[in-house]
């Protein structure tokens, strides 16, 4: 009876303790939108990152292509992309490692230190 009560007790602590994974694949992005005509750049400082698919929750949407300054010296966009399985986020790299761009400072104009630059 003991033994019983032991092994029982292994496993009800055994599934307390287990981890369940669930991961929810939403597959490659669609297709690029139609490309639209790159506007003129605002200053010889800036760099044109072309529009892509980003995932949100369990669909993409696209972001349209903009002309930004690098976020610091010597960085260089690199595009995002998705291998047929996993999608990486595009992001800066340079000498001081990478820096990914962060969706939220899309609609906050005081994040985006770009936001209105040469109209006033």
């Amino acid at each position: 009876m003991k033994t019983k009560l032991i092994v029982s007790a292994l496993l009800t602590a055994g599934a307390l303790l287990a981890q369940v994974s669930i991961g929810v694949r939403i597959g490659p992005p669609p297709p690029e939108r139609v490309v639209r005509i790159q506007p003129r750049s605002p200053g010889a400082d800036y760099v044109w990152v072309r529009g892509y698919w980003y995932p949100v929750g369990n669909h993409y949407k696209w972001h349209d292509g903009y002309w930004t300054r690098p976020v610091f010296a010597g960085a260089r966009w690199v595009d995002p992309r998705h291998d047929g399985e996993q999608f990486y986020e595009g992001y800066w790299d340079g000498d001081r490692g990478p820096l990914w761009h962060d969706h939220r400072w899309d609609k906050d104009r005081d994040r985006n230190r770009d936001f209105d630059r040469g109209r006033r």
